[in-house]
């Protein structure tokens, strides 16, 4: 979870799929949120000076819009059907990546019927399983955005979005609780080594190779979660 927040984004789909099967599907998102959130404000204060805010306004109102949607989807979906929703997102969110990955076209989509849906289902697919990873990197690499600036604009955007999940978590869901802030406070010296690390190694990488690793690591997250 340190390296995907220090900018190793495709990493998150795994970090998602292992706390799915180590926690349960909806129980490991409320659980999860704290430690995002500070591996959010380290990603900001390190790479803020990269962010794009005219494409952050642009696709922040409709990622809220569809957290919204989710709240109430997810609220009172059997566990079954909620593990079974993520997995399909995983899939949808590895083909769409692939599909991107493949075009040759080096246009950039100004439309808001481009911005306006993918924002509203990565708001669903974060409120629902913390999977809003794929269609966020979709429209940040639409804007062709460098490696750097591609993480600093990431960075702003989730720390705005997951801090508007908490209340939900906390008073609607009640998927945090003082059983899951004391598992975080054991998991935040990793999470501190994950986040130097991603730092470090997020320098080393080309910009192709980036989105390359993107790519495989998503892959490994949608299999593994089908052996639960």
């Amino acid at each position: 979870m340190g390296t995907s927040k220090a900018g190793l984004k495709g990493l998150a789909t795994f970090n998602v799929t292992l706390l799915a099967l180590a926690f349960g599907a909806r129980e490991s998102t409320g659980l999860i949120m704290p430690l995002l959130l500070v591996g959010d404000v380290v990603a900001v204060i390190y790479y803020h000076r990269h962010t794009q805010w005219k494409y952050l306004l642009k696709f922040l109102p409709w990622m809220v819009s569809g957290i919204l949607i989710g709240v109430f989807i997810g609220k009172d979906l059997p566990e079954k059907q909620f593990k079974l929703g993520m997995v399909i997102v995983i899939f949808i969110s590895l083909a769409t990546l692939i599909w991107w990955d493949r075009r040759k076209s080096t246009s950039i989509p100004t439309h808001w019927a481009f911005a306006g849906p993918i924002g509203i289902v990565a708001g669903i697919c974060t409120m629902i399983g913390n999977l809003a990873g794929a269609f966020t990197n979709i429209f940040f690499l639409a804007m062709r955005l460098p490696k750097n600036e591609f993480v600093g604009t990431a960075a702003w955007l989730y720390l705005i979005t997951n801090t508007f999940k908490l209340p939900f978590h906390i008073f609607v869901w009640k998927t945090i609780s003082v059983e899951t802030l004391l598992i975080d406070l054991k998991l935040l010296p990793a999470l501190a080594l994950g986040l130097l690390s991603g730092i470090f190694i997020l320098k080393k990488i080309n910009e192709r190779n980036y989105k390359r690793f993107i790519l495989i690591v998503t892959a490994i997250g949608a299999v593994a979660i089908l052996f639960k």
